[in-house]
């Protein structure tokens, strides 16, 4: 993002940190002490697209949340259980508070934050826990199934499914303040066992100085990394079957997770910790996913990795048009030649901002892209980079420019990669900055097989840009040889709760109707869960539901709608023809 001044007329974006007790340090993404905002190009073009001047960024759309969270919500839990709940972690861990309640309320899609912009406060638990240990957790759990109380975990809270949202009050396990620590490292077997509210930045910390902290003979890296790292918990990975942005290399977290240890209403849970194993169904593949359903994740040992980043081979092309650039990134997966670890191709709308989002137009290569004949809305960035070994990553980088030659490619160097890689994790800052003024962004994705990317490419997206003056834009990202994640993202005018949620609906349905799966790492929580048994089918989804009849019989275990499991039938969506 460039930080040039404004020649012309500029917005007065919020630059003053969030108070720490307010509304808007609840809703908005990250850091207090950050922030981002669009440069002059960029909001300029916005202006354009959404057919608003100036004058609609004079004043604010609506309330920033400056002032502190008071809500008229009183605690319904009794005395006793509160009592109770203070015995097994101490008096200082347990709250009725108004902010701490709210704080853990709900995640981050944009339908959370037009709500709490809108001062809409629909679920709130009646009781926040920090846990300090797995024995405190298996207490909480055992008596939370003893009496019927409704239980929900907070992990890091970057949720954009509705995962965490505590609809039937309840107790919420806020796992940050506490229950954060590594448990164990083995070298020899190069795994490392952390508490579920490890946070991301924490642990690759942790890993990075591996020699330094825990006497290891070289650095590590866990190769995990959503756009969400910053703030997002090493249990929120596991229990959505999450991905990072270096999956293609590394894996998704459903390839990274060793074992797993769960505080469930029936017991302990403690499933294997072989890297294979012949012994009828994978109770990780089993319990991962469940979002919380099946009990409280509390310990996860993970696979870890050597940490190489002088051997990174960075580099970024420009393709003629989409199906030549899909092509291209097919062959790439398929030549057999090694995986890069980032591999993201931008459709031709996406193109169009990124390029100017990481400055691109500020650059002699601009003018290049045009005189070459890599037309605007035509044209498709593809950027990345390789890890591991110094020749392997050397070798998958050659066979990358090797296969981007034969299809046309032209190299823009490694400065786009570069400039991509500053602002990854930063990105979502944007959503609020732009949302003071009433336009909306967020986010849906799902995954395709090669064979049908672009039917759905070109349904979805025609949805999406059914609501006038939408940027709608799309990139491939954690892919494979079999197909890959279609990633959307809309940017609209657009401030209203209901509004959001109805628009919301419209693209899962054409993501469904589209042959394509409904989620590819962000989880179904309860806002997809309405789609999710027509998603998989009548009798595949009974599975689900016996597990969960089998662990938590009085469905205490993130209640609400949590993977539909809980939904009245008339709730549910079924859209595919061959529904049962």
């Amino acid at each position: 993002m460039s930080n040039k001044p404004y020649k012309d007329f500029e917005p007065k974006w919020v630059k003053t940190p969030a108070p720490k007790d307010s509304y808007r340090s609840i809703f908005r993404w990250g850091d207090p002490e950050y922030v981002k905002y669009p440069k002059e190009s960029l909001y300029k073009m916005m202006k354009e697209k959404f057919n608003m001047t100036d004058e609609d960024f004079r004043s604010y759309d609506g309330d920033i949340g400056m002032d502190p969270v008071k809500l008229d919500a009183p605690c319904n839990l009794a005395p006793e259980h509160i009592e109770a709940l203070k015995k097994i972690v101490g008096d200082e861990f347990v709250t009725t508070e108004d902010y701490p309640r709210l704080a853990v309320a709900y995640g981050k899609t944009g339908y959370d934050a037009a709500r709490l912009r809108q001062r809409i406060i629909e679920n709130l638990p009646d009781v926040v826990v920090y846990p300090g240990t797995t024995k405190q957790i298996e207490e909480i759990v055992a008596y939370s199934t003893k009496h019927g109380i409704p239980l929900y975990v907070y992990g890091g809270g970057s949720s954009v499914t509705r995962g965490v949202e505590p609809v039937k009050g309840g107790i919420s396990l806020d796992m940050r303040k506490r229950y954060n620590k590594i448990v164990s490292f083995n070298e020899t077997d190069q795994t490392i066992t952390v508490q579920s509210g490890m946070s991301g930045p924490k642990l690759e910390r942790a890993l990075n100085h591996a020699p330094q902290l825990m006497g290891a003979k070289r650095a590590y890296t866990c190769g995990h990394f959503p756009q969400s790292f910053e703030y997002s918990s090493v249990g929120g990975w596991v229990v959505t079957r999450g991905a990072g942005q270096n999956s293609t290399y590394y894996g998704c977290i459903t390839d990274i997770v060793m074992s797993q240890k769960y505080a469930t209403p029936i017991g302990n849970i403690q499933t294997s910790h072989y890297p294979r194993e012949a012994t009828g169904p994978n109770l990780n593949q089993i319990m991962m996913g469940s979002e919380g359903t099946f009990g409280v994740l509390t310990e996860v040992t993970l696979k870890v990795f050597r940490y190489m980043p002088q051997n990174r081979q960075r580099f970024s092309y420009i393709f003629k048009d989409w199906k030549t650039a899909q092509e291209a990134a097919r062959e790439m997966m398929q030549c057999e030649a090694g995986f890069s670890s980032v591999f993201r191709l931008s459709d031709p709308e996406e193109t169009d901002l990124m390029l100017r989002l990481y400055n691109v137009d500020e650059t002699p290569l601009w003018k290049l892209l045009d005189a070459r004949g890599y037309r605007d809305m035509e044209r498709c960035l593809f950027l990345g980079f390789t890890d591991g070994e110094k020749g392997f990553s050397e070798n998958v980088a050659r066979n990358i420019r090797r296969i981007a030659k034969e299809y046309g490619g032209m190299s823009l160097t490694s400065f786009v990669t570069k400039s991509w890689e500053k602002g990854r994790f930063t990105d979502p800052y944007l959503r609020d900055t732009l949302l003071d003024f009433g336009i909306m962004t967020d986010t849906l994705e799902c995954s395709v097989n090669w064979s049908n990317m672009g039917k759905v490419h070109e349904e979805v997206r025609k949805v999406c840009h059914a609501l006038p003056n939408t940027i709608v834009t799309t990139h491939m990202s954690h892919c494979y040889p079999q197909g890959a994640n279609l990633y959307f993202i809309f940017i609209t005018r657009m401030d209203d709760a209901e509004e959001f949620r109805k628009y919301h609906s419209t693209i899962l349905d054409a993501i469904q109707k589209s042959g394509a799966a409904l989620s590819h790492h962000h989880g179904i929580g309860k806002m997809f869960a309405p789609w999710l048994e027509g998603q998989i089918g009548r009798t595949e989804y009974g599975m689900i539901r016996a597990l969960k009849n089998y662990f938590d019989p009085g469905y205490n275990m993130n209640p609400g709608g949590t993977l539909g499991l809980d939904l009245k039938e008339e709730e549910k969506r079924f859209l595919r023809e061959d529904i049962q």
